[in-house]
């Protein structure tokens, strides 16, 4: 096998891809099926109700906020 790596040891910082919802291109679509999945899982496990017609960037932060309070995700 090849080594191709350039030498360099430097970790990947897996946040340097992370775009603010407010920055997406397609933020204002409707959440896709997997968030809308996820959003209603931590939502039950909250014991929250998950509000109609939110945008993908929405759900993205309202997830990030139920991770945070049910202690699922990172």
């Amino acid at each position: 096998m090849v080594d191709r790596s350039n030498g360099s040891r430097d970790a990947v910082n897996p946040d340097a891809a992370v775009k603010d919802p407010d920055d997406w291109v397609t933020g204002d679509e409707p959440p896709t099926a997997a968030q809308e999945s996820y959003l209603h899982t931590l939502a039950r496990e909250a014991g929250e109700e998950v509000p109609d017609g939110l945008t993908k960037a929405e759900a993205s932060r309202r997830i990030d906020e139920l991770q945070a309070e049910t202690g699922r995700g990172r």
